[in-house]
């Protein structure tokens, strides 16, 4: 595990200090697009963070191949240099398409083509899903295992890249699931194989890990500069490169061997990769769903985020933020606890967890009822009616009545509420 925390200190450190390198040289070149319709922020900022990512990544992973001569744990993994490279290559690519897109906005077809080439490079080169910890289920041909990789992949590079619209938050989620990945790769590769602590699947989480810790100082809100698409595609990438080399190659029949004393073990490769990711994968749905019943592409954008409904339900940039944090901890956090026994630890941290995120999600709700009672219990004519009007749903019905002379209240324009942005 040290050595998996120096690679992800080294991440961090490269990344923050190119950070600061692109930031400068993005306000010094003007490199940065107008404000959109659907942003929330206020100002024109930088997005090629994803660069600085990239870079910390990068070398990263080159320390790590200089070690390996060292450290024999690491010879296995860079034994075969073929995954290494597609990865890298993968993620360069990934890369230029993003840092295309935040410059020039590209199409959302010449964007999702070049996710399936990057894919599909990661796929060719063997990253893929052999099998399926769920009764020994194998992928029947190489072909098909190919496609649900590609697709696999793409997905959550999307999923990511749809909750990037705050400050701080798809560097802040990824860092809370990658790094309880991080713990289960660990525990699993150390259980499977005392003698070697170490798998793909761990140092491509360690070094993520650190890639978003390093930039995350840069995207705290409020943000001086952002991943962009570069970055979140990136992160997406890695995220599903970690995911199916562990979870696409495992015998969950090894994991019978840990002394559990049920299924739930076999089950913990294929359920975390979903738990770490079910936040983003929920908005990718909804927002598929949403447009394709509007009859529009499922790659338009809109402002009909998770994020902005959180914003519009009266939460800061900061709560909304921190809400996500937390319903991705609980959720990551809680699959990894099935790791030990017993599970009942597991199932009261999950459950309490929910609990609690469901009440701080739903508390502006809950203000703006308290609200709109005392806007309708408040007497008429008087200044706390006046200040509560805009809530009593009553008064603003009424404007809309046939023969209704308008009253004070209805007649003041009410200022509008304040809310944060980007």
């Amino acid at each position: 595990m040290t050595l998996l925390l120096a690679l992800a200190l080294i991440s961090a450190v490269i990344t923050f200090g190119m950070s600061l390198v692109v930031y400068k040289l993005s306000l010094k070149y003007r490199l940065y697009p107008k404000i959109r319709a659907r942003d929330v922020h206020t100002r024109p900022t930088p997005r090629l963070g994803g660069i600085a990512m990239f870079l910390g990544i990068l070398v990263a992973f080159g320390v790590a191949w200089l070690l390996s001569s060292q450290f024999g744990v690491l010879t296995l993994i860079f034994s075969d240099s073929g995954p290494i490279l597609a990865i890298l290559g993968a993620s360069l690519l990934i890369v230029v398409i993003g840092v295309a897109d935040d410059i020039w906005d590209l199409d959302w077809m010449t964007k999702l083509a070049g996710q399936f080439v990057a894919a599909g490079l990661v796929a060719w080169l063997g990253v893929q899903i052999y099998s399926l910890p769920i009764g020994g289920l194998t992928v029947g041909s190489p072909v098909m295992s190919i496609i649900i990789t590609l697709f696999a992949i793409v997905l959550v590079m999307n999923a990511i890249n749809f909750i990037d619209g705050l400050d701080g938050l798809v560097a802040g989620v990824a860092l809370i699931a990658n790094g309880s990945f991080l713990v289960y790769t660990y525990l699993l590769q150390r259980e499977i194989s005392p003698q070697n602590y170490f798998s793909l699947a761990g140092v491509i989480a360690a070094i993520l890990v650190g890639a978003c810790a390093g930039f995350l100082p840069l995207n705290w809100h409020p943000a001086k500069m952002f991943m962009g698409d570069a970055g979140a595609l990136l992160i997406g990438l890695l995220m599903a490169t970690s995911a199916i080399s562990v979870t696409g190659t495992i015998n969950p029949e090894a994991l019978q061997t840990l002394g559990k004393s049920s299924l739930v073990p076999a089950f913990i490769p294929i359920i975390l990769p979903f738990a770490v990711l079910i936040v983003p994968l929920l908005d990718f749905g909804l927002a598929v769903i949403r447009r394709l019943r509007a009859g529009k592409s499922p790659f338009s954008a809109d402002r009909k985020h998770l994020h902005h409904r959180l914003l519009d339900m009266g939460h800061t940039h900061l709560h909304a933020v921190l809400i996500f944090y937390g319903w991705t901890a609980v959720l990551s956090i809680g699959c990894l606890l099935f790791f030990f026994d017993p599970y009942w630890m597991a199932i009261v941290f999950i459950a309490v967890g929910l609990v609690v995120c469901a009440a701080f999600t739903l508390a502006p709700l809950s203000r703006r009822k308290a609200n709109e009672a005392a806007a309708e219990l408040a007497p008429a004519g008087t200044d706390e009616a006046d200040a509560t009007a805009r809530y009593d749903q009553l008064d603003a019905a009424s404007e809309h009545a046939p023969g209704t002379a308008p009253t004070s209240a209805q007649t003041t324009t009410p200022a509008p509420l304040s809310k944060e942005t980007r």
